[in-house]
């Protein structure tokens, strides 16, 4: 298995970052497998959706409704309303598989890799890119 972590800096504002090029470059060459995309956080995910267009703000706007910033949550250290952070991972897991095909990603047309922090107390991140080739 290949595999490799990336630095990512989010800033301290809740974003939805886009790592498809890293993942791209990360399994050029390769032939056919997996690309296991994992981050090693309790309160990050990573997602597969459509990225601009309005798709990565919508899907922040839908966090903020279901995941308010505010002093309802019982995990209380940090900023207020820090505990929603350690609930996304059950709404957006931390990882995500993605089959490679003659070494390119098989996506869908308007499908990209991202990352969704929403954890403004922690703007480093690690991401884990894991590939596991075919027999």
């Amino acid at each position: 298995m290949k595999t490799t972590l990336l630095s990512v800096t989010t800033g301290r504002r809740d974003t939805v970052h886009d790592i498809t090029g890293e993942c791209r470059d990360f399994i050029s060459g390769e032939g056919d497998g997996l690309l296991h995309v994992f981050v090693p956080h309790a309160t990050a995910g990573i997602a597969v959706l459509e990225l601009g267009a309005g798709s990565d703000d919508d899907l922040l706007a839908a966090l903020r409704d279901l995941l308010p910033a505010d002093d309802r949550w019982r995990h209380a250290h940090g900023t207020r309303g820090h505990g929603r952070s350690h609930v996304l991972p059950a709404l957006i897991p931390p990882y995500a598989t993605i089959p490679v095909i003659g070494g390119r990603l098989a996506l869908g047309t308007w499908q990209s890799i991202a990352l969704v922090d929403i954890n403004v107390d922690n703007p480093d991140r690690n991401v884990r890119l894991s590939f596991l080739g075919g027999a």
